[in-house]
């Protein structure tokens, strides 16, 4: 396992506790790469048992929890087990792709499918741990979406059921912000960028690696009076 340092860089605390989900590959492997570095205790939520072992060499402190976000007993299971930590970072990361890229070529169980993992499951996991958020004292819920969530610049060539269910996680992360407002909490939905990932591809322009650095500083640095945004990694606005 690697060492992590020795002050994190957010400034919650000496030892700040964080849940990322989709840790095995991508955004998310790097996501738990950099908190770990930074002193923070990681929660990682990975599909297979497989993929345990690989997610706890990401840092000292990280431990990996097989869960499928997609069913609501594995979700409950794993509030379960968390029950009384206190978390002051949920980051919703782990999202699927979707095959539906032009009309015609629409179906019910596509949109579920995605849905179930873009939208529904970091709506379901959000309140499933809002106790140990409460308990945490950042208070932060990140919804990594996209800017192809964004209707104002919808565009053609990409899947139906991904666009959307991202135009929704937005919505998700909007209500979160108000209704949760008065407790301090901040809540954003961030887009990662175009990445070089299994989703992205190699065309992609950024590196996970770097473009991680940069949105969990954005995070870190935004606090409740940004709370509700829609935004790239380094904190500009993205429109609705």
């Amino acid at each position: 396992m690697s060492t992590a340092s020795a002050s994190p860089t957010s400034p919650t605390s000496s030892s700040p506790v964080a849940l990322v989900t989709g840790a095995s590959r991508g955004i998310g492997l790097w996501l738990v790469t950099h908190l770990a570095a930074q002193g923070y205790k990681v929660f990682a939520t990975v599909r297979k048992q497989a993929d345990v072992a690989a997610a706890e060499k990401l840092g000292q402190n990280v431990t990996a929890l097989v869960v499928e976000l997609a069913d609501a007993a594995s979700v409950e299971t794993l509030a379960s087990k968390l029950k009384g930590q206190p978390i002051d970072l949920l980051i919703n990361n782990a999202g699927v792709n979707g095959n539906d890229r032009s009309a015609g070529n629409l179906s019910w169980g596509e949109f579920q499918r995605v849905f179930t993992t873009n939208t529904f499951a970091p709506a379901m996991l959000a309140q499933a741990l809002l106790p140990n958020l409460r308990l945490g004292k950042a208070r932060k819920i990140v919804n990594v979406t996209s800017e192809l969530g964004s209707i104002t610049n919808a565009t053609t060539g990409f899947s139906y059921a991904y666009n959307s269910s991202k135009s929704a996680l937005n919505m998700i992360t909007a209500r979160l912000a108000k209704d949760l407002a008065s407790e301090g909490f901040t809540v954003l939905s961030i887009c990662p960028g175009w990445n070089k990932t299994d989703m992205g591809g190699d065309q992609a322009p950024l590196d996970p690696k770097e473009s991680t650095k940069t949105l969990l500083a954005t995070t870190h640095r935004l606090g409740p009076a940004d709370s509700g945004k829609y935004i790239r990694i380094d904190g500009t606005p993205i429109p609705y």
